[in-house]
Parts: structure tokens; C-alpha cells; sequence
């Protein structure tokens, strides 16, 4: 069985992902930061009839990454990489502290960075291999108060799509998905969206994603139609 690896999938779109993936005959490894959520994930897919693990991997730490990468690659056959797992922090730029800064810089790019680096050789190898980066509509234009997190979408976006020019020839499969805002528990430490209610499901935008895994760039606007 082809293992697909799902970064932050304890929740939301990368634990819907994770179900449809696992769906399509895939064994999942699930990357979080939270035990709880990603052990609560795994027993869901389970009881479907799917197959799937833990992973625990500090994804911006270069030396972890590639020390777990190793481990895992004597024990699977790794086809696919998503880089879904990311933190946002918002409100007027200059109130953003560096901790904040560093923190979105480290996860959303460090970590979109070292994973997919550490697992590029075992996905060439793959007849099937696939990078998608979950890179939110902050990667297509400024928004206010998005500052910091907006630069650090538009530093994946421009990582991902100089990976697919680098590639193109090579069958390696990259996707580049640009979601709106969802109604997930990202926004809950945060009052910069005051009504999650008129956003899409993260189960709607994952059956989307899905729907359009053949194309390079996939848009979905956060509002319901």
C-alpha cells in the first residue's frame, strides 16, 4: 500500500484530506502537533476500513525532518507529500510581535521547504508521486491585517511554482491549492473573522480539491455559492 504523508491533518482540511485520501486505497501518515486530535483522526479513518498512522515531526526543524524521513522510508513506500499544516497570525502589521513573525515563517515556508526537500527523492521514485501545497488566497493577493501571513503564502506559492516548472518533465505531480477562509477551528484564537459561518466546510473544500487533482492550480473562494 502507497503511503501519503498529510501535514497539520489532526483537524480540519488536512483531516478531510486525510479521509479521502485514505478513501482512494491510500495509507495515511498523519503529522500534527497535537496527540489528541491526530490519534482521534487516525481511529476515525480506522473504523472506515482505512489504514493510517502517527507521525510526529517538528516540520522547521531541519535535523528532525530528515532524521524522520529516513526512519519512515525503511517502512513505507511514500508516494505523496501535503503541506497543509500552517499558522496564521493577524492584525495591523505593526502590532505582530517577532515571535509571531518567526512562528508563521517557520511553519508555512521552513516546513513547506524541509518536508517537501527531504521527500522529493522518494517521490520521483514513485510512478505516482504528488506534492500539493495548501496555500491559501493570502498567496494571490494582499489582504489587510494578513500582512506577515500573506508574505509568507506568496514565499510557498513562489516555491511551488518554481517546483513545478523544475519538474514538469519529470511526472512528479504538484499541485498548488489557493482556499479561502473555511470554517475550522484556525480562527478560534482570533477575531479577525467575525462570522466563520459564511465560509465553506473544510469537508466542501477538501471534495473540491479532490475533484481537481489534475490541475497544477486549484482556486476555491472561501464564500458559499
Amino acid at each position: 500500500m502507497k503511503t501519503m504523508i498529510i501535514t497539520g491533518a489532526g483537524s480540519g482540511l488536512g483531516k478531510e484530506l486525510a479521509h479521502l485520501f485514505s478513501q482512494k486505497g491510500y495509507h495515511l501518515l498523519l503529522v500534527g502537533r497535537t496527540f489528541e486530535k491526530l490519534s482521534a483522526a487516525k481511529d476515525e479513518i480506522v473504523s472506515k476500513g482505512g489504514k493510517a498512522d502517527i507521525l510526529s515531526i517538528d516540520i522547521g526543524n531541519a535535523e528532525d525532518v530528515l532524521n524522520k524521513v529516513k526512519e519512515i522510508s525503511h517502512t513505507y513506500t511514500i508516494c505523496g507529500l501535503v503541506n497543509n499544516a500552517g499558522v496564521g497570525h493577524f492584525g495591523p502589521f505593526i502590532d505582530i510581535d517577532n515571535q509571531q513573525i518567526t512562528e508563521m515563517i517557520q511553519t508555512n515556508v521552513f516546513g513547506t521547504i524541509l518536508m517537501t526537500k527531504a521527500l522529493l527523492p522518494h517521490l520521483l521514485n514513485s510512478s505516482e508521486g504528488r506534492v500539493m501545497n495548501i496555500i491559501s488566497t493570502a498567496g494571490l493577493r494582499g489582504k489587510v491585517n494578513e500582512a506577515v501571513y500573506a508574505a509568507s503564502k506568496f514565499a510557498v506559492r513562489g516555491f511551488t511554482e518554481s517546483l513545478q516548472k523544475e519538474y514538469e518533465d519529470s511526472g512528479l505531480k504538484i499541485n498548488a491549492v489557493y482556499m479561502g477562509g473555511m470554517d475550522t477551528p484556525f480562527w478560534d484564537h482570533s477575531d479577525h473573522v467575525k462570522d466563520t459561518s459564511r465560509f465553506r466546510s473544510p469537508r466542501e473544500v477538501a471534495e473540491m480539491i479532490i475533484d481537481q487533482l489534475d490541475q497544477e492550480s486549484i482556486i476555491i473562494e472561501s464564500k458559499k455559492s
